[in-house]
C-alpha cells in the first residue's frame, strides 16, 4: 500500500462502499493506513472491495449494511468497534437515485426511498457512530452530498432535495458535536465519471463530450478526485474545518449556476 500514512491508527466506516465513489474512498483510506469497514447493501460488492483492499496490503472487512434500517446501522458500528477496537471516521456515501419526474408523475415510493437512504440513512449512521467516535477521543464524519444540493434541477426533486437537506444536517451535526471532538463536513461532487452518471448517455465518450463544456475545467471529475477530498476532510489536514461543504465540481456552480436534467448528476 502506497500512501503518506495520514490515517495510520484510524478506523473508518464507509457506507455505499461497494459502489465506485464509496469504493474509491475506502481504498484511499486504506492506502493511508486506516482500517476500513466496507459497508454496502450489496454484500457481494462489499466483499469484492474489501478483498481488493486486503490483497493490496490494507486492512478491511465487508459488512452488509442497509442505511435505512436502524438495526443494520447499529450493527455496522458495533462490528467496527469489535473488529478494530474503535471507530474514528464515518463516511456516508450510500445514496438512492430515483427515476426522473415531477410531483405529478413520481410516486410516493420514489420520494420516500430518497428520504430513507439519502437523509435518514446518514441520521441513523451518525446516531450510532457519534458515541463510538466520542469514546475514541474524537474524529470526523463526512457526508457525501452533491452540487445538486445547491441548485434546483428539473425532474430531480427527490434527489436534489435530500442532498440539500444533507448539507444542512451536516451543519447541525457539527454544532451539536464539536465539543465531543467530532468534526462534521459534507462533500459535494459535481458530475463524476461513474457507471451511474453514464446512464443518460450512449457511451463515456458522449457523456464527457456533452457535459465537459459545462465545467470550467472542461471535463467531468474522477472518483479518485472525490476520494482525495474525502481524505482531506478525514485527516488532520482539515483540522480547522467543521460544518463546511467542500464543493468538488470543476467550477460548475461558479460558472453556470444551473444545469439541465440531462446532464445532472
Amino acid at each position: 500500500m502506497n500512501g503518506t500514512g495520514s490515517l495510520v491508527g484510524a478506523v473508518a466506516l464507509v457506507t455505499g462502499a461497494g459502489g465506485e465513489i464509496g469504493g474509491a474512498i475506502a481504498a484511499r483510506f486504506a492506502r493511508e493506513g486506516a482500517c476500513v469497514i466496507v459497508g454496502d447493501v450489496r454484500l457481494d460488492a462489499a466483499n469484492e472491495q474489501a478483498k481488493t483492499i486486503t490483497e493490496q496490503g490494507g486492512r478491511a472487512l465487508a459488512v452488509k449494511l442497509d442505511v435505512s434500517d436502524s438495526q443494520s446501522c447499529a450493527m455496522s458500528v458495533a462490528t467496527a468497534c469489535e473488529t478494530f477496537g474503535k471507530l474514528t471516521i464515518l463516511v456516508n456515501v450510500a445514496a438512492a437515485v430515483t427515476r426522473d419526474g415531477t410531483v405529478e408523475t413520481l410516486d410516493l415510493e420514489d420520494w420516500n426511498k430518497a428520504l430513507a437512504v439519502n437523509i435518514t440513512g446518514p441520521f441513523l449512521m451518525a446516531k450510532f457512530a457519534v458515541p463510538a467516535i466520542r469514546a475514541a477521543g474524537g474524529g470526523s464524519i463526512i457526508n457525501i452530498a452533491s452540487q445538486l444540493g445547491q441548485i434546483g434541477v428539473p425532474r430531480r426533486a427527490p434527489y436534489s432535495t435530500t442532498k440539500a437537506a444533507l448539507i444542512h444536517f451536516t451543519k447541525c451535526l457539527a454544532g451539536d458535536h464539536a465539543r465531543d471532538g467530532i468534526r462534521v463536513n459534507s462533500l459535494s461532487p459535481g458530475a463524476i465519471d461513474t457507471a451511474r452518471s453514464l446512464r443518460r448517455f450512449a457511451s463515456r465518450e458522449e457523456a464527457n463530450k456533452e457535459r465537459g463544456p459545462s465545467y470550467l475545467l472542461g471535463r467531468t471529475g474522477s472518483v479518485e478526485e472525490v476520494a482525495a477530498g474525502a481524505l482531506f476532510l478525514a485527516s488532520d489536514e482539515s483540522s480547522f474545518m467543521t460544518g463546511a461543504d467542500l464543493l468538488i465540481d470543476g467550477g460548475y456552480l461558479a460558472f453556470k449556476g444551473g444545469l439541465s436534467a440531462k446532464y445532472a448528476e
